[in-house]
């Protein structure tokens, strides 16, 4: 990094002008584009078996039925759920580009082998491999989006490497399903492998961990920029002082975690009741009828994350360095989960015979679930300093698929023994929740901004 002058504090990728400037721009959108389609191929590997599958079920010489595809499916949350954790606490020490590339390759190796099984052990050993390494993608992609991004932007670009979910998730079926259906079920898992194994290579080329290690200055001023402090220096801390002491024994960090919880249990609650729902209390005809009234959920929650980055960003922007930086991203959070409440509302009330209705209504929950979903891993991130954010991300969403699970069985009992109206009673009161938690973090401020005050006061 070129020196700066004397008492001007370290040069920023601001500062870049001419080709400098160019050049910078460009390779973070390289790197932006890589962590995007990277974290997409992820999805695309994971997905992978769910269009897989119903050929498998079909296939006479596998012998399998749905409660097989059910025992497979239900190792992989397991096991992802607690690899985020642990991956993102380990990838404090790695290079954040070639853990994301391994893990996708790794992923990749998985799905192809997959293809070449005929029993239930290797299927299910096998998928509850791929759980494991799929947990690699986010804590690797929250370290690189970090160090490219400046507060001031990083909301509206992570909103926009959030759609690497809806983008993944609509070209899996096109890939797996068309090929299983095409070629037989092996290619269902083979084509997502190999595809999978190609981008890798691609991460691993175009991606870097931050604009230093491409030769820039940092976007912003942190302790971990500063020129006194060496690798040496920043290794000093372990693994488990790095997670105690940045992340659990952070009560904000608690917070944003224990409040993701509810924003999970009210994203799996709708995703996987909301069909249920629609035929057995509001008598809608059929599976397929149902189906299109929730359809809009993903288009919402599309449009809904964009936004929210965005918004969350103007209004950091708009308050030019007073108050809590995460403070305003929590604002739009508890914002957003208003409507999610007002939302459920209105699909709980309105009559079945309105389904054009229903529709929007089910868009607007997506618009409004997806936002809070992206932002309060954003607002993780940015409480702790760069060399903890993988442990960050990995220990929320640890908790975040604890929230999952717990949309599952507890909210069957629910439905089955109270009925209905209890179920969209235990949403709201996930939402009230979620509110009461966030409620204490509306002014806090980010990692950046504490060191900035130290600076200051030093």
């Amino acid at each position: 990094m070129a020196a700066s002058p004397e008492g001007e504090g370290p040069k920023l990728c601001s500062d870049l002008r001419g080709s400098e400037k160019k050049r910078f721009r460009n390779t973070r959108f390289v790197v932006f584009l890589g962590i995007l389609i990277g974290y997409a191929s992820y999805y695309i590997t994971r997905n992978s078996l769910v269009y897989t599958a119903p050929v498998m079920v079909a296939s006479d010489s596998l012998n399998l039925d749905i409660t097989n595809v059910g025992q497979m499916t239900s190792i992989f949350p397991i096991a992802y759920g607690m690899s985020k954790f642990v991956s993102g606490v380990l990838g404090a020490k790695l290079s954040p580009r070639v853990l994301l590339a391994g893990g996708l390759a790794a992923t990749a190796v998985v799905n192809i082998l997959f293809g070449f099984g005929t029993s239930m052990v290797w299927f299910c050993s096998l998928w509850a491999m791929n759980g494991i390494l799929q947990g690699f993608g986010g804590p690797c992609c929250a370290r690189i989006l970090t160090s490219w991004f400046a507060t001031q932007e990083r909301g509206t670009y992570w909103g926009m490497w959030n759609i690497a979910h809806n983008l993944g998730g609509f070209t899996a079926p096109l890939i797996a399903g068309t090929a299983a259906r095409a070629l037989g079920w092996q290619w269902g898992m083979w084509a997502p492998g190999i595809i999978g194994a190609v981008i890798a290579v691609f991460l691993l080329f175009a991606v870097k961990d931050s604009p230093e290690s491409a030769g820039f200055p940092p976007v912003e001023v942190t302790k971990d920029s500063e020129p006194v402090e060496t690798e040496e220096s920043a290794e000093e801390i372990s693994l488990w002082d790095n997670l105690v002491q940045n992340v659990l024994t952070n009560p904000y960090i608690w917070g944003m975690a224990l409040s993701y919880f509810f924003i999970y249990v009210l994203r799996q609650g709708v995703t996987s009741w909301s069909v249920f729902f629609l035929m057995k209390a509001k008598g809608v005809a059929d599976v397929a009828a149902a189906s299109y009234r929730v359809s809009g959920l993903e288009l919402g929650g599309l449009a809904g994350s964009l936004l929210a980055g965005r918004l969350s960003d103007a209004m950091i922007a708009r308050s030019k360095g007073k108050g809590g930086n995460v403070g305003k991203r929590v604002q739009v959070v508890m914002g957003y989960t208003i409507g999610i409440a007002a939302m459920l509302c209105a699909f709980w009330l309105v009559p079945a015979s309105w389904g054009v209705a229903q529709w929007a209504i089910v868009f607007m929950i997506g618009f409004f679930l997806y936002g809070p979903q992206m932002l309060i891993g954003l607002c993780g991130a940015e409480l702790v300093g760069p060399a903890s954010v993988g442990a960050s991300e990995g220990f929320l969403g640890w908790v975040a698929y604890l929230g999952a699970a717990n949309a599952g069985v507890p909210l069957s009992i629910i439905v089955k023994q109270y009925g209905w109206n209890a179920f969209f009673v235990a949403l709201l009161a996930a939402c009230g929740m979620a509110l009461l938690l966030l409620s204490p973090m509306i002014n806090l401020k980010s990692y950046v901004q504490r060191e900035e005050a130290k600076a200051k006061h030093a």
